[in-house]
């Protein structure tokens, strides 16, 4: 054996456990697995979408209000006197109907009142006829006595009759041309004497009439102040009658709630004869009153608009609308809708003129005068809007948006220009 034998000995040795590792080696390297590629793809936000519809709107203006009669009688004793009959239902509350007789006040003295202003008058009348034939009986004595004092005066100039007999009829003449001149003085007067004693008598017709008092429309009793065998006087306020066929409601509406309403309304005149005779035409509102009956139930009354009050409150800044009900006593409903009585405060909803292809979104879904979109890529677009006003929970645009696009309900933190959107399946959800 020689030298290099030992050598060769230890490099046999020394493979196995480099071989043993290489083995090793390749099965921890094959169990592993490669290294995956990561996707650079974005990812879209949730959002509930509204598709934008353009709508024939009605714009409402609200305003609050107290129910009251239309007209209003109060009962003033015109003459005085003991109150001799009075209807037996005429109470406080009580509905008398129109025409029917409501109390009478003793009416002896004006009868008699009358009697003496109608005797006065005949008299007048007498003494006019008389004192006509009376003038034309004198107008003949006078030509006749003017002839007589001619004739003298002729016979005197011939020495047939003396001057005295001259002289005394010409006074018979001047006498019975006085006696003329009188009767045309008095008949010139009577005209004048006999128009004031026709006016006594009409003042006498009238305080009878007044004795008598009657019910000038259908009516609710109220203010009762008198009884049966009381005396009035004259001016006394006996009691007060309401209007039970129409109610009338001022309701203090807001000046830009009203203002809304004219949004497209059509040219109103300026010939203010013209605008206060059509007014409830131009203005095309449609009032409805309402009665808060609690436990969220209400009732209803359609309405008339009938004027504008005179003058706009300076602290609220609101103006008087008066609407009215006809027959609300014909429109109870038992347990429904109870009869529309003085006093009641109710709110009134006028509409006014319907606008057409209006753009109406919540007002929730403006943010800082602008709006979402969601684009046909799915992005997310800030549209600036112009806003004409808003009623309630909505807003209603001028310009800005168009029909059919796709509204951004959902209140995205934060908003990127051209962010990736993705529309919710189900409307109530994100």
């Amino acid at each position: 054996m020689n030298a290099q034998t030992p050598n060769r000995l230890k490099i046999l040795w020394a493979l196995p456990p480099i071989i043993i590792g290489i083995v090793f080696f390749m099965i921890m390297q094959g169990g592993k697995q490669p290294p995956e590629t990561t996707s650079n793809n974005e990812i879209p936000r949730l959002v509930r979408v509204q598709t934008i519809q353009a709508i024939d709107f009605i714009p409402v203006a609200t305003g609050y209000g107290v129910v009251q009669p239309a007209q209003i009688w109060k009962a003033i004793a015109q003459v005085s006197g003991r109150i001799t009959a009075i209807h037996p239902r005429l109470n406080n509350g009580e509905i008398i109907q129109q025409g029917e007789s409501l109390l009478q006040i003793d009416p002896v003295d004006y009868e008699l009142k009358l009697t003496q202003a109608e005797t006065e008058l005949a008299k007048l009348d007498v003494e006019k006829t008389n004192a006509a034939a009376s003038l034309k009986i004198e107008e003949r004595n006078l030509a006749l006595a003017k002839k007589e004092a001619q004739r003298l005066q002729k016979l005197v100039k011939k020495g047939s009759v003396s001057q005295s007999d001259a002289d005394n009829a010409e006074r018979t003449m001047l006498s019975t041309s006085t006696l003329v001149q009188n009767l045309k003085n008095s008949l010139a007067l009577l005209p004048s004497q006999i128009k004031l004693q026709q006016a006594k008598v009409v003042q006498a017709q009238r305080d009878l009439a007044n004795t008598h008092i009657f019910a000038p429309f259908n009516m609710r009793v109220s203010a009762l102040s008198i009884e049966a065998d009381q005396y009035v006087s004259n001016g006394t306020h006996m009691f007060s009658g309401d209007s039970v066929d129409r109610v009338e409601i001022t309701a203090q509406v807001a000046l830009s709630s009203l203002k809304n309403l004219f949004t497209h309304a059509n040219h109103i005149p300026t010939d203010i004869s013209l605008l206060s005779n059509n007014l409830d035409t131009l203005t095309g509102f449609k009032p409805t009153v309402k009665l808060d009956m609690g436990n969220d139930q209400y009732a209803q009354w359609a309405a008339d608009f009938v004027r504008f009050s005179d003058s706009v409150d300076q602290e609220t800044r609101t103006m008087g609308v008066v609407v009215s009900v006809e027959e609300p006593l014909k429109k109870i409903i038992p347990g429904i809708r109870p009869p529309l009585s003085k006093g009641m405060f109710v709110e009134v909803s006028i509409a006014g003129i319907t606008q057409p292809d209006s753009i109406v979104i919540p007002r929730a879904a403006l943010r800082n005068g602008s709006a979402y979109i969601m684009n046909e890529d799915s992005r997310l677009a800030i549209r600036p809007l112009t806003k004409r006003y808003d009623q309630g929970q909505y807003s209603i645009i001028a310009n800005g948006l168009e029909s059919g696009e796709q509204l951004v309900l959902t209140d995205l933190i934060p908003a990127v220009e051209g962010m990736l959107l993705k529309a919710a399946q189900n409307p109530g959800g994100e």
